[in-house]
Order: C-alpha cells, then structure tokens, then sequence
C-alpha cells in the first residue's frame, strides 16, 4: 500500500493525466520481454519534462516510494519489470528531439524518444546515430542507456557508450545533473576528473534516471552489400568470419542463427526458406560497399570451400529479406514457445572452443532439449535459448533451466566471458553475477548506491538484492 500522503500529493501536486491506475495499462508498463516475472506495479506515472521527474522522484525519495524506471521494455533480464508493488514511472511521454547539430554532428533527444525515430531524424541530413537491433522500433533511448545497448552493428560502431556524449540524469532524490558538460554536453573533450556520465551508462537505473541525452552522430553509410550465407556447422561460421575479416572489406554487421532458430521463425511469420537444400548454419553478413568488388568476393569464398550456398541481395527490398530472417528471430521464438534467454559474450578467439564444450555440456546432461543458438559472433555475443518442451511444465522447465544456466556460466567463467552481454542483470542473473564480477567489485557497486540512492528506492532488486 502507497502511503496516504503521498498518493495525496500525487493528485494535488501533479496534472491530472500524470498517474494511472489502469489496470491494463499498468499490466503494459510494469513489464518487459522477459516472461517469467508477473508484473504488479502499484501504479504508473508518464511525465512529461525533466521537471516533472523530478518532483516526482523527490515526492518517492521523502515517503520511501520504490520506482522502476520504463522505457521501451525491450530488455530480456527483467530489468524494467515492477514486480512488487513500485511505482512504474515511463518515459515515453517525453520524446523531443532538437534539431541536429551538423557541424557537431550530435542531437538532443529525451530519454523517451525511439531508437528508429532518431535514425529517421538525422537521416535527411546524412548522419546516424550507430545504434542499432531489431528492436529498434520500440526501445527507447533511455532505455539502450541503461542498459548500454549493443546490436547489429557493434561490430563496427562499438556498444551505446561510446555515442553518448552528454546526459541529464535526475537522481534519486530529484536533484538534476546535466553530465558530460554545462548546457547540452555536446563535448568530444572534457578531462575533468572521474567521467560520472559513464557511470550512470549501464547501470540499469538503479543510481539515477535518465531523461536527456546528446549524442554523438557518424556518416550514415554509403550503399551496402547484404550476403547470406549456408554453412556446415559453427566451426564454418567462425571460419567464414577470419576470411572475411582478413579482406579489404569495411564490415558493418557480421551474424549467424542455426536451422532452429529458422524453423520457429518460419512457423510465425510468412517468409520464403532462402535456399533449396537446407543447412545447419546460416550467416548474414553486411559490409559497406565502397570500392568492394561483389563477383569477386563471392567468388573468393565459394572457391575457398566456406559455404555451402549463398545469395546476395540485389535491392534494398531484398536486404530487409534477408535482415528479416535474422531480426525476427527473438520474436518468433516467444511466439511459438517459452524460451528461456541466455544472452553470453566470450573473446571471440575464444568461440569455437566454448561452444564445443557448451554443445558436449548440452548433450551429456539435457538430451532432447532444442536449443536456438543465434547472435552477433563477429563481436563474441551469443544469445543461447532453450525451448520449454511441451510435455513439460513451466515451474519445472524453469528449475531445469537454472540447473542448466549454473553449468553453463561455470563455461563462461573458464573461458574468460561475460554472462550478459547486452541485457543486463536486472532479476534474472543476479545469481550469475558472481561468474563475472568479483566479490570486490559487487561491494564496490553496492557503496555507488549506497551514495546515489540511500533509501534503495530506485529499480530495488535489480543488479543485487537490498543495500
């Protein structure tokens, strides 16, 4: 139960259309991709300034209030999920963009603005901002902040923190900092001591609000080359991806999915099978065209015996094909089944073998579990799903695959990776955390929250248990 005086001076203090109690839309707001938490927020509010969220967030720091901060809801961890009774405060209310700064080459937005819209705003003028997933369409900024977004192109552009050159942040108490720079902080150089804006860039909301950003743009790129390619088997894959990197091609997205990953993709959605003979292994690859010469290539790799087939995309209609086969992926597998997530990165000199000890580890103690293996393996990213059998219940699939996660992060551990990659911690692996951070650096991150968020009210539970 919200304390009475504070449900009081939401309805005094605030506009009228601030809160709902909607119960369908606090089902909406109060939850993510992940399926395994039920969500029960309290109530939600939409602000729609920095302003707002500020007075809000003072309001929840005086009487205790525990708020999950929402964006796009996109994540896979839990992160934005409002399990317990908090109060969701979205940002999708505030989507302003200002005018890009073309001399700059950075762009204002609010933390609510969609990922696409930016691309889409800066596009007439030939800029991008780089970053990019299949998600596009519905995540936010704010939320690829949070979380330090990765996707399709990191590969060649780098993770979401190295485009973001300045934030406005609302910490847990409501004060505002504009970080990276007075007034916008559009600067490529600001050597002034310890970079908070880097700390607040993936910490999943737990230390403070992101509700503006200025981020840094690039040259879109020229014309594109998309290729798809059927190969043998993983060791192909990652074969393929040395020859190709040895080339004098500029590589814009290099990524792969297995026939199961295929197959449930096809059930969902009405695409064409790409090729005549089917194959295990499949590889999308995009390079920027430049001076490349396509025949040529192809050829190269045909004769070289590291593909079975392969197609090139003769049209943009063609690319989004061929991009479709892969990004529609994630989505087709929750639309066919209950997929448990696991979203991994390794060094990617080290992929072959981990993924020989994942296959032996899989078979040895899950036989007849299907596992959909795809990911962006040019930059070491796996994301590993395991399909609930039908026969099998969802509170015992569910031990199976916590059993199953504790034998595989014990691999990533060995093999020097990472047990999330892209998603975050949020609920889900706060028990798998130890596999990558130290005991030393989990105490360190609890005393920043100790600092920034004294009474835990902000994303309570995400990361690591209370303070």
């Amino acid at each position: 139960m919200l304390p009475e005086a504070f449900t009081a001076a939401l309805k005094r203090d605030f506009p009228r259309d601030f809160a709902t109690y909607d119960p369908k839309e606090l089902l909406e707001l109060g939850k993510d991709w992940t399926k395994v938490y039920a969500p029960a927020p309290s109530l939600a509010v939409l602000p729609r300034s920095t302003a707002e969220v500020s007075r809000f967030l003072a309001l929840c720091h005086a009487h205790g209030v525990a708020v999950v901060p929402s964006g796009g809801r996109t994540g896979l961890a839990g992160g934005a999920v409002a399990a317990n009774g908090e109060v969701v405060l979205s940002l999708s209310r505030m989507r302003r963009m200002e005018p890009v700064d073309v001399l700059g080459g950075t762009v204002r937005v609010e933390a609510g603005a969609v990922t696409q819209a930016v691309h889409e705003h800066c596009a007439p003028l030939g800029l991008t901002w780089p970053v990019d997933f299949a998600s596009k369409g519905s995540s936010q900024v704010g939320g690829n902040i949070a979380t330090n977004a990765g996707g399709v192109k990191v590969i060649r552009y780098g993770l979401t923190r190295q485009w973001v050159l300045g934030l406005q942040v609302v910490l847990a108490d409501g004060r505002v900092l504009e970080l990276g720079g007075a007034g916008g902080g559009a600067l490529e150089k600001n050597n002034t001591g310890i970079d908070l804006r880097q700390l607040f860039i993936g910490s999943e909301g737990i230390l403070g609000v992101v509700t503006e950003a200025t981020l840094k743009l690039v040259r879109a790129p020229d014309e594109l080359d998309v290729f798809l390619f059927a190969v043998r088997d993983l060791a192909a894959v990652l074969a393929l991806f040395r020859a190709v990197r040895q080339k004098d091609v500029t590589i814009m997205a290099y990524e792969f999915f297995t026939d199961r990953c295929l197959d449930r993709l096809l059930r969902h959605r009405n695409l064409r099978q790409p090729f005549a003979a089917p194959a295990t292994h499949y590889v999308l690859l995009e390079i920027e065209r430049q001076a490349t010469d396509v025949d040529k290539f192809i050829h190269e790799i045909f004769e070289a015996a590291l593909v079975t087939d392969g197609v090139v995309a003769q049209s943009s209609q063609q690319a989004q094909e061929l991009w479709a086969l892969r990004e529609g992926i994630s989505e087709s597998l929750s639309a066919t089944g209950l997929p448990h997530k696991n979203d991994i990165a390794l060094p990617v000199g080290g992929l072959e073998a981990f993924c020989g000890e994942l296959d032996a580890l899989f078979a040895m103690r899950y036989p007849g579990w299907e596992i959909c293996l795809f990911g962006h393996i040019g930059d070491g990213n796996l994301h590993v799903n395991v399909m609930k059998p039908d026969a099998m219940g969802k509170a015992e699939f569910l031990r199976e695959t916590k059993a199953a996660d504790g034998h595989m992060f014990a691999l990533v551990e060995k093999h020097k990776g990472s047990v999330s990659a892209e998603h975050g911690i949020g609920l889900l692996k706060k028990d798998a955390l130890k596999y990558t951070r130290s005991a030393e650096q989990i105490e360190i991150m609890r005393q920043l929250k100790r600092v920034l968020d004294p009474k835990g009210i902000l994303n309570p539970g995400k990361i690591f248990d209370a303070v």
